[in-house]
């Protein structure tokens, strides 16, 4: 697809967020184009029409953010976001790359396996534009993007059984991966598995944000999760019935 307008300022480090937009849909892609080119410290580097080309572009364009739609032609995002985190994790150029799928319903059973294979969050496509942007933000800085209501949504699913796995056999594994966890790193688990974000769970749990942030950190490492997203995830799974 080439690459787009570069237009939009820097952030205090000097250098903005590089975004990478990837849908089948002309239309869609300009409009986001077009929110996120209004932000001084976001740039659009590039576009992207399916999986394939999106493969090529993160390479050619070295984005920070991949906005990724799910359903394409030829290669989908599921299989797209997969083939770039795990390359990614391969190549310590790519090592900060987040992808951000995009959809049109919460509930839809490609996100959920879009999040299993590592993406950092989604987005549904009538996202406010100043919502987009701050999302867009935040996933550069780190944080998933996953509403608390939106949780209840795709966990439900999962216990439904959105996920191809044994609900019997997702349970057992999800509950021998929080018997590693301290009691205290297991409250901080099942609030990341309520939704609520490093504030709320210090506010809860009487913890300062910094000591939230550590056992974050350790949970993480102990769950082998690449985020939070997963972290709720492997909480849920272990309370299917």
């Amino acid at each position: 697809m080439g690459v787009v307008s570069e237009a939009g300022g820097t952030d205090g480090a000097g250098r903005p967020t590089r975004v990478l937009l990837v849908d089948d849909d002309a239309l869609v892609r300009a409009g986001l184009r077009m929110i996120l080119g209004g932000a001084p410290d976001l740039r659009v580097v590039g576009e992207a029409g399916d999986g394939i080309e999106a493969e090529a572009a993160v390479a050619q364009h070295r984005p920070d953010v991949v906005l990724m739609d799910i359903r394409m032609p030829r290669r989908d995002g599921l299989e797209a976001t997969r083939r770039l985190l795990a390359e990614a994790a391969r190549s310590s150029r790519e090592a900060d790359l987040r992808v951000v799928v995009l959809t049109t319903f919460e509930a839809d059973d490609m996100v959920v396996q879009a999040l299993r294979a590592g993406a950092h969050g989604f987005l549904l496509k009538d996202t406010e534009p100043s919502r987009l942007v701050e999302a867009v933000r935040l996933v550069a800085a780190g944080q998933p993007i996953l509403s608390p209501s939106v949780t209840a949504t795709l966990m439900a699913h999962v216990a439904s059984g959105g996920d191809p796995a044994p609900a019997d056999e997702r349970r057992a594994s999800a509950q021998g991966r929080l018997d590693e966890l301290t009691d205290r790193e297991r409250e901080v688990a099942l609030a990341i598995g309520r939704g609520l974000s490093n504030a709320e769970i210090s506010r809860e749990l009487y913890l300062s944000v910094p000591t939230v942030k550590a056992h974050v950190s350790r949970i993480l490492d102990k769950l082998g999760a690449d985020n939070r997203v997963q972290i709720a995830i492997v909480v849920h799974d272990a309370a299917t019935r």
